[in-house]
């Protein structure tokens, strides 16, 4: 009797869930920000010091921003949880280095204070705060953010927008060799938004997340395999198209934002290819040379409803209809 009474009283019954891993928000959003670091450092080493000060002015707005918004809200300031250092820093990556100092200080403003705390703050946000600042940003000065700068100091559009705009043999005229553009693209010596510009940075921080287990392989690789297999069946160079522009950043760290992406496994597999394919579509048959911030943000809006088809079935319900097939036919039925 007594043996049973101890038993009883170890078991304690709570809703799921039941298995907890050892991770945090701030353990993610620092993470993230550590990954950020080859990234950071090749803006400045092709960029010099002005890379630095953008990066500074972003990440103390974001993280102001944030901290204002919950005093005003008697809320608990939870700025050292890292989201917003994550959201400033990432913006300040996506834009060129010729971008006044001020724009760097007024997007994360609408980043934090529009994109994350109107629909609720962190966990609550539909749209990825950064690439919606990046999307204000262009919206409002489009003249001020479309200039771009090589390396050394020349003014000069991007790969993407030379072939774009001059075609294929501008582009050849301007980086010679297809060798010498693909390393160019890979090391980073090109010009482009500060810290979009280096794939082997980037897929050096991309690394330590996987080696972190902070994002999965799914939303990366689709996206980034859907971009090679489509610009291919468009007549397009693959190894280019995934090299050039911003999609490296915003697959490995833009797309995979644990709160604007598909938790679920197959979700997540719908959400990249989803990406991959508005990315090239906007690039191939649209006017603008990018793709990749529309895309994320066009997906992210279908998350919740990505999530509701593809969220797994609790064990033990029966087989029931593909729940897609059941909601076209009860829309069906609706409109009869």
């Amino acid at each position: 009797m007594e043996e049973n009474k101890e038993i009883k009283n170890k078991l304690i019954t709570t809703s799921s869930p039941h298995i907890f891993k050892n991770i945090s928000v701030n353990k993610i959003m620092w993470t993230v920000a550590a990954a950020l670091l080859p990234a950071i450092i090749a803006s400045v080493y092709f960029f010099g010091w002005g890379s630095l000060w953008m990066i500074i002015v972003s990440v103390s707005s974001a993280l102001a921003t944030e901290a204002a918004i919950q005093k005003l809200s008697k809320k608990e300031v939870t700025i050292n949880d890292g989201s917003a250092f994550v959201t400033g820093l990432l913006l300040a990556l996506v834009l060129p280095p010729t971008v006044p100092l001020w724009i760097s200080a007024l997007g994360p403003i609408f980043a934090i204070a529009i994109a994350k705390h109107a629909f609720g703050g962190l966990g609550f946000n539909i749209f990825n705060p950064a690439l919606a600042g990046r999307a204000f940003i262009i919206a409002s000065w489009p003249a001020l953010v479309s200039t771009y700068i090589t390396p050394d100091g020349i003014t000069s559009a991007t790969p993407l927008s030379i072939l774009k705009i001059q075609g294929q043999e501008a582009l050849t005229q301007a980086f010679g060799a297809t060798s010498s553009l693909y390393q160019s693209l890979f090391i980073g010596n090109i010009g482009g938004a500060i810290g979009e510009t280096s794939a082997l940075a980037l897929l050096i921080g991309a690394g330590f997340l996987f080696y972190k287990k902070i994002i999965d392989w799914r939303i990366p690789s689709l996206y980034i395999g859907t971009v090679f297999f489509l610009s291919f069946i468009f007549g397009k160079d693959p190894a280019f198209s995934v090299l050039a522009g911003g999609l490296l950043i915003g697959a490995f760290f833009m797309a995979t934002d644990p709160v604007t992406s598909p938790t679920t496994k197959n979700g997540r597999l719908i959400f990249g290819f989803g990406c991959g394919f508005l990315t090239v579509i906007i690039r191939v048959f649209s006017g603008l040379p990018e793709g990749v911030m529309y895309s994320i943000l066009l997906m992210n809006a279908l998350t919740p409803l990505i999530e509701r088809y593809t969220i797994p079935k609790p064990f033990g319900t029966p087989k029931g209809e593909n729940k897609i097939l059941s909601f076209i036919k009860r829309m069906i039925k609706k409109n009869e």
